[in-house]
């Protein structure tokens, strides 16, 4: 079905990837080793790969210790030898990452056009919290909707059903906006529009479908709403 702007009177956000850039994290382990982009690129996929893990097993923990986890691998795959406080010191990056320049302006417009913001993220409270705060979105969002708070992870259909509750929302009335090809599938499923944010023109991964939307940036989709 081709997306539908009149559906629409709440907005979701992913947050890592879609409002702040995980890539940045590379800047804090270039100080360390030689070769830092092998080492983010498993670090990030591994952390993806534990949450899937997590709900098929029953094995929740914040994703930030998950996080930390997956740096913990990551660095031992590739024969990194730090202290526990120089890692920490590394994934304390996510408390501070880059935000992508289309954020602000675009969450601005969509906020000033009447729309309800909400973030809804793997991340735990507490990084949710400085996201937000280093962000400087604070003033445009409503709240926050943490998979922390049912214990399952993104893209299981609870999770978003959890956040049309939190957001007193038909679901139906949502469109979910993210980077991530899985969450994108994962609020279709549960009855969102979903909306693919494709900064850099790279290809979908269509094994399932097409996003509702596709959009360049946020300054799109407020385009596409009007």
């Amino acid at each position: 079905m081709p997306f539908d702007p009149d559906r629409v009177t709440t907005i979701t956000f992913d947050s890592y990837s879609t409002i702040v850039d995980v890539e940045a994290a590379q800047k804090a382990l270039a100080d360390r080793v030689d070769d830092p982009r092998p080492i983010s690129r498993l670090w990030r996929s591994r952390s993806l790969a534990y949450t899937f893990l997590a709900n098929q097993i029953d094995a929740y923990k914040p994703f930030y210790e998950m996080n930390r986890d997956a740096l913990q691998y990551a660095l031992d795959v590739h024969s990194v030898d730090i202290t526990t406080e120089e890692r920490d010191e590394i994934l304390a990056v996510y408390h501070e990452l880059d935000v992508f320049d289309d954020v602000r302006d675009g969450m601005n417009k969509l906020y000033d056009a009447g729309y309800d913001l909400y973030v809804v993220s793997n991340g735990n409270p507490e990084m949710l919290d400085s996201m937000v705060d280093f962000a400087g979105i604070g003033g445009l969002l409503e709240d926050t909707v943490s998979a922390d708070e049912i214990g399952t992870f993104k893209p299981a259909a609870e999770l978003y059903r959890h956040a049309a509750e939190r957001t007193a929302t038909d679901i139906e009335e949502i469109a979910h906006v993210t980077a991530g090809y899985f969450d994108v599938y994962g609020a279709m499923h549960a009855g969102m529009q979903g909306v693919w944010v494709n900064r850099d023109d790279g290809p979908w991964d269509s094994f399932a479908g097409e996003p509702d939307l596709t959009i360049g940036s946020f300054h799109d989709l407020h385009d596409e709403l009007m």
